[in-house]
């Protein structure tokens, strides 16, 4: 069996041992299932490439910043701030970030990487590919391009692909990919090991309804390393059993059809392994399922509300009558709802999903903003949070849109993933009626973080790189051509992350966005159907329905799905998602004297479809 490898960061000057290391995880992987088995192994020698392109160049070193500011280099911004040039701490860190830096910025680079690629496959011929880290971004590259370009003799086609200590699932890199990641439709069966404790910007990854692909947990934690060796993760025991074990099958059964006189050229299509896709020959329906958070009684008494409980039976029960079956609708209440707690249950939600699939996340409670550091630890964006019950004013204790953005993101696109907040972000006491408003006051050291004094006028004003913020982002993003559009995605002042919206998949320009997408053969991250109590500056109040209280959205959102529900006259003139909130909207204004305006965020074509359950 040929086998070409590819390395990660750090090879060319931090270790030159590791080749042995891979031979030998390799070999004995493979000779655990067949001890015959002699593997014959290629490295891919890149560095070159590297060390030829310039660190310092605007681009480069824009690019660094941005992945430090991702939190993806973490503490490699004070390696960049010290008193040294700016070139000696470029070259500090040219095997790690910076090769990254480089790959992210660069197209003539990431170009030539792929023909290097292309190249050693075509004249080597492998049965599979091993790639680890960085080097699973330009294999990944490579191959998903190569498909699109030229379907009929794809590189990948039958071929193993195996990647660990990756970052191809990554925030911060994928948006080199259009911001989504797309399946490898010809390979024979794609592997990827991913290890939790692994510090070096490793994501799991999740692909759309991918009958040929399967993540493998290969936890390992090495005493003061990075847990990023990649001869840890290729002898892995998890490893063993799965990956070898299928690549030791294949050996056999290609040296059979040669036995019997088979015409085999190189890569031998071979089936995929069972264990594969048998998990996933379980659903034969799409499903529909839905999980209600709901969190009235905080750990902070004076944060306490009185509708979310109420909202979340009223939310269930309205989704029951829509044809939920309420085995498939999750509910965690107060303190039940921490942020280990509302993520274990997302992933529950949107992992694994299928076309056709019906998904509703509901949130009652807190929402609020907190700052978001970028490089050298400054304040320039602030991000839109949901409030768990352990929430401290950290993104350790919230529900950031960068990791919801991880899961929804991937959904495919046939799927219909619907978010349902009830709850503002502005903050304030607020209270209409008597009732409470469902936002938080930042604690002023909190709000300290987002203020600058000004001297000529004598008051406290925002940071200028969050008011700058505002002419930095307009227009990166296709169709944010109007104010109003770039109001709905990053806020008045352009420099919020705001919940739904993925933004930090974004590239740079249109132009950057539609050629990323249009390489890698996808329409760009999937967009969710959000359906928000009111705008950014607003407050979403509580409203008390005799002595019962509600949201006064969740109440109105759920009276107008009813009613459309039982309206006889339903088949002829299903319920729109548009004239949902338009009715919510109505609804709300007859209880809640204070501007409250719900919206309705979503995909252009969503807006005129019926609302499932209605027709």
């Amino acid at each position: 069996m040929r086998i070409l490898a590819i390395h990660g960061v750090g090879h060319a000057d931090a270790k030159t041992d590791w080749q042995p290391g891979w031979r030998q995880a390799v070999a004995d992987g493979l000779r655990a299932w067949n001890p015959s088995a002699a593997p014959e192994l290629e490295f891919l020698v890149y560095d070159p490439l590297f060390e030829s392109q310039p660190l310092d160049t605007p681009l480069v070193v824009g690019a660094l910043a941005r992945l430090v500011k991702s939190g993806l280099f973490f503490g490699i911004g004070d390696r960049l701030t010290g008193r040294r040039g700016l070139g000696d701490s470029l070259q500090a860190v040219r095997w790690t970030a910076g090769m990254v830096a480089q790959w992210v910025a660069l197209d003539g680079l990431r170009l030539q990487l792929r023909n290097l690629l292309a190249a050693k496959v075509r004249a080597f011929a492998p049965d599979a590919i091993i790639a680890h880290s960085l080097g699973s971004l330009i294999a990944y590259d490579t191959f998903r391009r190569d498909e699109v370009a030229n379907p009929q003799g794809a590189l990948i086609a039958g071929r193993t692909f195996l990647s660990f200590g990756s970052q191809i699932g990554n925030a911060a890199v994928r948006a080199t990919f259009g911001g989504r990641i797309e399946a490898l439709e010809g390979n024979r069966f794609w592997w990827h090991l991913f290890n939790r404790e692994d510090d070096v910007f490793t994501a799991p990854l999740a692909l759309p309804s991918e009958q040929r692909f399967r993540q493998i947990d290969t936890f390992f934690d090495i005493d003061g390393m990075a847990d990023h060796d990649g001869a840890h993760y290729l002898a892995h025991p998890q490893t063993l059993a799965t990956v070898w074990q299928d690549l030791a099958s294949s050996m056999a059964r290609g040296r059979r059809a040669a036995g019997a006189g088979a015409a085999i050229s190189k890569p031998t299509r071979i089936s995929p392994p069972r264990l594969g896709t048998a998990r996933k020959s379980l659903r034969t329906r799409p499903r529909a399922r839905a999980l209600l958070v709901g969190i009235a009684e905080y750990a902070d008494p004076s944060n306490t509300l009185e509708g979310p409980v109420n909202d979340v039976f009223g939310v269930s029960a309205t989704l029951q009558e829509l044809g939920f079956d309420a085995d498939d609708i999750r509910v965690v209440l107060n303190e039940r709802a921490t942020t280990a707690g509302i993520r274990e249950r997302l992933k529950w939600l949107l992992e694994d999903a299928h076309p056709g699939d019906q998904l509703v996340f509901f949130f009652a409670g807190h929402g609020a903003q907190i700052p978001g550091y970028g490089r050298d630890a400054e304040v320039d964006r602030v991000d839109e949070c949901l409030v768990p019950y352990d929430f401290d004013w950290s993104a350790g204790h919230a529900i950031l849109d960068d990791e919801f953005a991880a899961l929804y993101s991937q959904l495919p696109y046939e799927a219909q993933f619907t978010a349902i907040l009830d709850c503002c972000h502005s903050g304030g006491i607020a209270r209409a009626g008597g009732v409470r408003a469902r936002g938080l006051v930042p604690p002023d050291d909190i709000r300290h973080r987002s203020l600058r004094w000004d001297r000529q006028t004598q008051m406290w004003l925002p940071r200028k790189i969050l008011a700058e913020n505002n002419n930095a982002t307009a227009g990166k993003r296709p169709g944010l051509r109007s104010a109003r559009d770039r109001n709905l995605w990053t806020g008045k002042s352009g420099s919020v992350r705001r919940l739904g919206r993925g933004t930090s998949l974004w590239l740079p320009t249109d132009r950057q966005y539609r050629r990323a997408k249009d390489a890698a053969g996808h329409r760009g991250p999937y967009i969710p159907t959000l359906l928000e109590a009111c705008r950014e500056g607003e407050l979403a109040y509580e409203y008390r329905h005799g002595v019962t209280s509600h949201g006064a959205f969740t109440h109105a959102l759920c009276g107008a799905l009813r009613d459309a529900a039982r309206d006889p006259r339903r088949s002829k003139r299903p319920l729109t998602y548009a004239n949902l909130i338009t009715e919510a909207t109505r609804r709300v204004a007859l209880v809640v004297s204070e501007p409250q305006h719900p919206q309705l965020q979503c995909a252009a074509l969503r807006r005129n479809e019926p609302v499932p359950g209605i027709a």
